[in-house]
């Protein structure tokens, strides 16, 4: 685990605003430092668990589980389903998987080549009615892509949202009228639009009858997670549900790199091999210079020039340009290629990007889920997926809503 914290996740943990950091900072009383690999002004964990011990969050200090076990079958429907990422959390929470819906064909020949059983509505979602399912499922589950609304007056009603893909989330749980429905996102979707395109969403789950839980944006790296991944997630209820959602609660224990790749508590033996991307020889001879946890500013000055061309003038830290992943520390988010530029994400000991079976173990795929399509194909579906154990989390909390919801139920019918 990393030796220091963001001013966000001080802020998070001690329930003080960025701001009053800020003036502590300036003040002296908890006093910001460079980081020595982003250069990033940062504070000492060790000083902050000193000072602030005994008020951190203690479902963060304290969470030991979120399993609960389903009390009855609950079914989920998935749209925009991926390579399965989110589908396989549920399922390993003891969701039931009806259907997905996915326009990708290499996803969809994932899906079913993995899970024979499960109905895959191959194509695009607008062609197909979901009314058969209408009170039949319990979940809506859907990694909607984030795109921006056509606004006409002050409340944003479903029909203003037609040709988005949100507009077709939306449809589906209002063909399906399922107790609990989960949208995730990127954390992006916050300020789209100065905040409008969220704040869309959330008027038009009010107009088709769904109340918004309060946003949360969910770090994967709490969630047995070892990558610093993450994702907002969108809860809508039922209006005539009075039963209350809670999040998973965070997990105190953070996974490593090593925990991915290495024979350890995550996984039962070291990664299988596989096939991967490569660097040209130029770009290798580069990287070999970078140490592991490094980055482009552990190159040699003149090498620095060479590789970040004009970028090396300009500001900011660029921290994923050559960066090389330590053992000991998350890995930084996983994108849909492995080698790219911007978000370089090198193995710790060799010079060469993660391979398929890497990239899928810091996903927390189990090793039995194969991918198809061409290796540039897998690598965007991995990159693109929910981490298993993240979904799987979420499941839990769902599982544990529909147990309250299913229990008031019959308690009113007694």
């Amino acid at each position: 685990m990393s030796d220091y914290l963001s001013l966000s996740e001080v802020s998070e943990l001690i329930g003080k605003s960025k701001e009053t950091l800020r003036r502590w900072d300036r003040e002296g009383k908890l006093t910001a430092v460079r980081e020595p690999i982003s250069n990033y002004r940062v504070y000492r964990k060790t000083e902050v668990q000193q000072l602030f011990g005994g008020f951190l969050k203690k479902e963060i200090v304290e969470t030991e589980s979120n399993y609960v076990l389903p009390e009855n079958e609950y079914s989920v429907l998935e749209l925009f389903a991926g390579a399965g990422g989110l589908a396989i959390g549920m399922e390993q929470a003891g969701l039931k998987c009806v259907a997905l819906n996915e326009i990708d064909k290499w996803a969809c020949q994932t899906l079913r080549n993995n899970r024979p059983e499960w109905d895959v509505l191959e194509g695009d979602i607008k062609s197909f009615d979901f009314s058969k399912y209408h009170n039949k499922v319990d979940v809506v589950t859907g990694g909607f892509p984030c795109q921006a609304f056509s606004y006409i007056g002050k409340k944003l009603g479903l029909n203003d949202a037609r040709g988005t893909l949100f507009y077709e989330f939306a449809r589906v749980i209002k063909e399906v009228n399922p107790p609990i429905c989960i949208g995730e996102n990127v954390r992006g979707l916050l300020n789209h639009e100065n905040g409008r395109t969220l704040e869309g969403m959330k008027s038009i789950l009010d107009e088709i009858g769904y109340n918004v839980v309060p946003i949360q944006i969910l770090k994967a790296i709490n969630y047995k997670v070892p990558q610093k991944r993450e994702r907002l997630i969108l809860v809508g209820i039922r209006k005539d549900i009075k039963v209350k959602y809670e999040y998973p609660k965070p997990y105190r224990k953070i996974y490593n790199l090593v925990d991915a790749l290495k024979k350890g508590s995550l996984y039962k033996t070291d990664v299988p091999g596989s096939d991967g991307a490569k660097y040209p020889q130029r770009k290798k001879e580069i990287i070999d210079m970078v140490p592991p946890k490094g980055y482009w500013r552990d190159l040699p000055i003149e090498t620095q020039k060479e590789y970040m061309g004009g970028s090396f003038y300009l500001g900011g830290g660029k921290t994923g340009m050559a960066r090389r992943i330590g053992w000991d520390e998350p890995c930084l988010t996983l994108t849909c290629s492995p080698a790219q530029k911007q978000t370089e994400r090198c193995h710790p000991d060799e010079t060469r990007p993660f391979t398929v079976r890497e990239y899928a173990r810091i996903q927390t795929f189990p090793d039995n889920w194969k991918f198809e399509g061409s290796i540039a194909q897998q690598y965007k579906l991995i990159g693109n997926a929910v981490p298993i154990n993240l979904g799987k989390e979420i499941g839990y909390s769902i599982v544990k809503f529909l147990n309250d919801y299913y229990s008031f139920l019959n308690m009113q019918t007694i």
